[in-house]
């Protein structure tokens, strides 16, 4: 799986402001969508299901941490890229073209013994995207066209994802696995209960409805509305 997370900016995004710490985009320790307790990285790395196995500090222009965390039951890798609040177009750009399945990438390092390589970008088995979304405020030159026969599967975690990631998904062929109708926090939470059902090849249904419980607990807004936000599929 490969996240591409938008952090947070109070200056350069249109989002509702928050705390300055949490609303720096070029501080990704302390972002909403990254280092807070509901951020990407803190959430995965005290989950009890996965492992942060590295970390790497400006791995490409624009990114300005990876990690990557391998699942402790299944052979199954997540990366995590935290963009650059400043940079969200080039997140929402470089995210429809792994959805696409365009500019397939390898990623190797070593892990004790252990050579790791991990298909990245285009190459994913699942796309995944968590942030502002940027296609309120700005449109993209060109949508990315699907790169090969088999249509990816997206998970997008912003505000009215499906009205506004709409055009650009069919281009790209990709399927959509879980996205918004509407407002919403998108804390890690969410994708993290959609991966248990994705790994355990549950039902599209069955992984929406997961990601809907977890949003109701967390934001105490019940199941109906929260099924009624999570939805997947056309």
């Amino acid at each position: 799986m490969h996240v591409f997370v938008a952090l947070a900016d109070n200056q350069h995004q249109g989002i509702v402001k928050v705390a300055a710490k949490l609303g720096n985009g070029d501080d990704p320790q302390h972002n909403l969508y990254w280092g807070s307790a509901y951020g990407m990285k803190t959430y995965f790395a005290r989950s009890a299901e996965w492992k942060l196995v590295r970390t790497e500090k400006g791995p490409r222009p624009g990114v300005l941490e990876r990690c990557m965390f391998k699942h402790r039951d299944e052979d199954v890798w997540l990366i995590a890229d935290a963009y650059q609040g400043s940079q969200i177009k080039k997140a929402t750009t470089e995210f429809l073209e792994a959805a696409a399945g365009v500019n397939p990438t390898r990623i190797e390092f070593q892990n004790n013994s252990e050579r790791i390589k991990l298909d990245a970008g285009g190459a994913a088995s699942l796309v995944v995207y968590i942030g502002h979304d940027g296609l309120m405020d700005f449109q993209l030159a060109s949508l990315p066209k699907s790169g090969h026969g088999a249509a990816n599967q997206v998970i997008i975690l912003a505000c009215a994802s499906k009205q506004y990631f709409g055009t650009a998904l069919r281009a790209s062929g990709a399927y959509p696995l879980l996205w918004t109708t509407n407002l919403m926090a998108p804390e890690a939470y969410t994708l993290k209960s959609a991966l248990d059902g994705w790994i355990a090849k549950e039902s599209h249904g069955e992984i929406r409805e997961r990601a809907a419980a977890a949003y109701s607990r967390y934001q105490r807004c019940g199941v109906a509305a929260a099924k009624r936000l999570l939805v997947t599929g056309w």
